[in-house]
């Protein structure tokens, strides 16, 4: 089972700017990381840099004992939920949740299984069929979560999945996150401003500031 190490890790983008300062994380499996501070400090640039969305200048990302510097994000078998969704609007939500394994060409039919049991899961099989102009805030978020769950990824990266819910149903979805992910053997980093939400899903959290771990935290 892959481990997350973050070794040393820094990026700038000149003098001036350097989000991220010499960060060294470990997540094991199982274990959901909370990344807890204000805009700007680092949070989601970290999250880009474990994705392989970005180059670190420098420092490691390791998953499962595996240097994943120079290795594509695509390859990467992590699965990362946007604070956007990022859904696909021309698509259904069964053919948004199926994409990565569309794309690497599993059977149909084991396709097919794998949306179902992830639509079981998160109570979202009636709306298969529909596209994302048709749902609410509350089902995008359960779409984009099932399009993670369902690639059976090594890590999962959360960046502010709730900011975009209202205060009722992100306290409801908070809940089922908490329920869901204390089920999946993975490390888990999670992105937030909010300390509620950094308590109620952690095992443990790390508090940000200008590019720096200040504080570590373990739940």
């Amino acid at each position: 089972m892959p481990k997350l190490e973050l070794q040393n890790l820094r990026k700038e983008y000149n003098q001036k700017v350097t989000p991220v300062k010499n960060i060294s994380l470990e997540v094991e499996d199982g274990e959901f990381l909370t990344l807890l501070g204000p805009s700007g400090c680092g949070k989601s640039t970290l999250l880009r840099l474990i994705a392989g969305l970005e180059m670190p200048t420098q420092g490691r990302v390791v998953i499962g004992g595996k240097t994943m510097n120079k290795i594509p994000p695509g390859d990467r078998n992590i699965a990362m939920v946007f604070q956007s969704y990022a859904l696909y609007p021309h698509m259904s939500v069964a053919e948004n949740i199926s994409t990565a394994l569309r794309l690497r060409k599993l059977p149909a039919q084991d396709i097919e299984n794998r949306v179902r049991e992830v639509a079981n899961k998160l109570g979202i099989s009636e709306l298969l069929e529909r596209k994302p102009s048709q749902l609410s805030g509350g089902q995008r978020q359960r779409v984009a979560l099932a399009r993670a769950l369902v690639r059976r990824p090594d890590v999962f990266l959360l960046d502010e999945p709730l900011s975009n819910l209202d205060a009722l149903l992100r306290e409801q979805v908070r809940a089922e996150l908490k329920q869901l992910f204390e089920h999946q053997s993975r490390p888990v980093v999670y992105v937030t401003h909010d300390q509620t939400e950094a308590m109620t899903l952690s095992t443990k959290v790390a508090v940000l500031y200008d590019g720096l771990v200040q504080v570590r935290l373990v739940g």
